[in-house]
Order: structure tokens, then sequence, then C-alpha cells
């Protein structure tokens, strides 16, 4: 039921101030919190139908709430990381995701995937606040790499370990289907690391590879990169270890040779604390899902409202 109430009237005809209600709203305070909490986990149109309340008047509760409780400034950080996502599948329309690595909790949402917007929208913040920031973690797309010393003067640049295993896997995809590995499950049998295979899948691993000499060497070098993420301690370890790699490892791969090799500065930079690749992974999964449930929000503005919110405790 809705808790719509009237504002009371004193003896002298002016309205009265009620705690529980917020000036000039129309509801409690707890029903309002309410519909937004409820919001988090659905759509508009769901918990419009539920309550009896127009759809722009139940966006526009949520709308309160969440800007009530959003922070404008961030929290002080030392890992932070730029990614991007597509709003829609096949389509060029690309967002920046800041994440804050510390707490795993998503602190801003750029509507664009331009080094003119980035830096317009991030610069916003005090530079008391980066100057904090130790370490941004970013993909290998190169636009990032350029402005991060304009924004975070204090930063080292690490590429990402998950999008640097990521053309790794790709190619070596090409070298499974060239060494006529079709079916799915023979193919996640290649591809996932060796030592998260059980006896059986081991066995039929083996008979994958005596199908073809490239692909015995690609899978190979495969386990011997990631063996480097996994052990090496230090940048000078990871960056000989990686150099060597490359060395060996060109006679089977391609153009993913060139890629390491233009970025491998920073990627031997994540040896420097290591940060892992699934803390991104798990605020990618969190905003994959909030974007399916966000059916509704009619404007980019309300949209990374809904994301913002459903990453408050």
């Amino acid at each position: 039921m809705s808790a719509l109430l009237d504002r009371r009237r004193s003896v002298s005809g002016s309205a009265e101030t009620l705690k529980y209600v917020d000036r000039g709203r129309r509801h409690t305070k707890r029903y309002e919190t309410n519909i937004f909490e409820r919001i988090k986990g659905a759509t508009i149109e769901q918990v419009s139908q539920e309550e009896g309340l127009s759809f722009h008047e139940i966006e526009g509760i949520f709308k309160y709430i969440a800007e009530s409780k959003i922070e404008t400034e961030w929290r002080p950080t030392e890992k932070i990381s730029l990614d991007e996502i597509a709003m829609r599948k096949g389509h060029k329309d690309f967002k920046t995701v800041v994440s804050d690595l510390e707490t795993g909790k998503l602190i801003e949402i750029i509507d664009g995937h331009d080094q003119e917007s980035i830096v317009e929208r991030l610069i916003q913040q005090p530079l008391e606040i980066r100057e904090k920031v130790k370490e941004v973690s970013i993909d290998m797309w190169g636009g990032f790499a350029k402005i991060i010393p304009q924004i975070f003067p204090n930063a080292q640049i690490v590429t990402d370990r998950f999008h640097v295993m990521k053309p790794l896997i790709n190619e070596l995809k090409r070298i499974a289907n060239q060494s006529g590995i079709r079916g799915w499950k023979e193919l996640v049998l290649i591809l996932k690391n060796k030592q998260d295979l059980n006896e059986e899948e081991l066995k039929e691993l083996e008979k994958l590879l005596n199908k073809s000499k490239r692909l015995r060497m690609a899978y190979n070098y495969k386990e011997e990169f990631h063996k480097i993420y996994e052990e090496s301690k230090t940048v000078e370890k990871g960056k000989k270890e990686f150099t060597k790699w490359l060395e060996k490892a060109s006679c089977v791969y391609g153009q993913v040779i060139k890629t390491i090799q233009n970025h491998l500065d920073t990627i031997c930079n994540y040896f420097l604390s290591h940060s892992t690749s699934g803390i991104m992974e798990g605020i990618n999964n969190k905003i994959k899902q909030i974007k399916r449930q966000a059916y509704g929000f009619t404007n980019f503005d309300n949209f990374r409202l809904r994301l913002l919110a459903c990453f408050i405790d």
C-alpha cells in the first residue's frame, strides 16, 4: 500500500514538518527507501505494478534516494581499474567503468569511451584524491595509458592480467580449430589450466594434444605463460621470464607475440602488488546482471545511478 501522506496543518494553518517525511516529498522516508532497495533487484515496471504507482513516480523515488546516497567524491583508494562495457551487443556504444580494486566496488561509470570524455569526468575529483592512487589497472586500449599520467600523476599503469591472457587464449582457440578440435568440451580441456583438470580429463587432454605437434606446443606455451604469472615475485623476474617466453613462443604464436611485446612494461607492473583480475571479473559480472535488470531506465544518468546504487552496502 502506498504511504501517501498529507501534511498536517497546525493551528496557524501552516504545514507541520514530519521528521519521517522529507520536505516536499509525498511518501515516508522508510517507504521510499524500500522502493529504492527493491528496484536494485527488479525493474521499474515490476515495482510500479506492485505498488500501484506510475512508472515515472517510481523512477523519481529511486533517483531521489540514489542521489542522496551516492557520494560525489571518492573515498581515498590506492588501486583502481579502468575498463569498458558495451551497452548493446554489436553496437559501438561503449561506456567506461571505474572500479575500486581495494573494496571491489564500482565508483564511476562514464558516458563514453573516448579520452576527452574520460579526462573531463575524472578530473573533477579533487587532486588530493587522485594523487593517492598508486596503481591503475587497464586493458590493452592505448587511450587509457595516454591519459592516466594527467589524471593520476602518482600511479603506475598495470595491464590487467585477464586482458593479457585473453588474446593468448583466442589464438590458442584458432590453433585448436585448425588442428581439428571442434567440440566445446574438447576445447574447454585445452583452455583450462592443467592444474585444474582431474585424472580422467588429463587423459582426454593427452589424446587431443596427440592430434597436432603445433597444438601441443601452443598448449605448453600457454601453461608456461600462466606459470610465469603465478611464480614470478618481482617486476624484474617477471620481465626476464616473459622475454624468454616471447622468444620461444614466437615459433607457434603470431599476433599475440607483438601485442605482448608492445605492452611488456605495463604487463610486468602486475608484479608490483599482484592485484588479481578476479576482482574485476566479479565487478563486471555484477554489472552484466544489473544491465539485464535495468529495463525501464530512460536515460544514461538514471542508468548510472542504478549501477552505482547497486554497489552501495
